[in-house]
């Protein structure tokens, strides 16, 4: 994993300049898809590991890792995005991001790299019905003439799933 981090330009510089962060994604893969997250919100990336069940959890929720002495809640997005579960592999990863000071891991089929996507490279997310674009979606970035879906991190969960996770990770 730490090749896979050094690969992907997750260094320390990364993390001490906000400028260097502005526009860059990290990049995953997801039920065939290609999917991005804004670098500020990731913290590292680990492969697949146990995963502990915790009972009274929504159905994405796969339960909990021990990050080094650390309880982190691990949510599967293909189950967030009511897509088929698919069994874990040697490409599967967790994305451990930081949101709104909650360590949550995300369960992605492969992490791709680090992408550079400008701002005038992002569109709106497609309307889903009512004028209202998913929650979840940041926006659609152009790279080349691929589509990569840009995820709102701090979206993915709702306040009161936030809520139950800071629970399990204080307990």
């Amino acid at each position: 994993m730490a090749e896979l981090a050094r690969d992907l330009d997750l260094d320390d510089d990364l993390y001490d300049d906000e400028d260097t962060q502005k526009d860059k994604y990290l990049t995953f893969h997801v039920n065939g898809e290609d999917y991005g997250i804004d670098i500020a919100f990731v913290t590292e990336i680990i492969g697949i590991q146990k995963i502990t069940e915790v009972p009274d959890m929504p159905i994405f929720i796969k339960g909990v890792i021990n990050l080094r002495g650390k309880v982190i809640p691990v949510m599967d997005v293909r189950l967030r995005f009511n897509m088929e579960e698919r069994a874990y592999d040697e490409r599967t990863c967790i994305i451990v991001v930081d949101i709104d000071g909650t360590a949550v891991g995300l369960v992605v089929d492969e992490v791709r790299e680090v992408a550079d996507i400008p701002e005038a490279q992002v569109e709106p997310p497609p309307q889903t019905g009512k004028g209202q674009s998913s929650r979840y979606l940041k926006g659609m970035g152009k790279l080349g003439d691929e589509v990569k879906i840009l995820l709102n991190a701090e979206k993915l969960l709702y306040d009161e799933e936030l809520e139950k996770l800071e629970a399990l990770e204080e307990a």
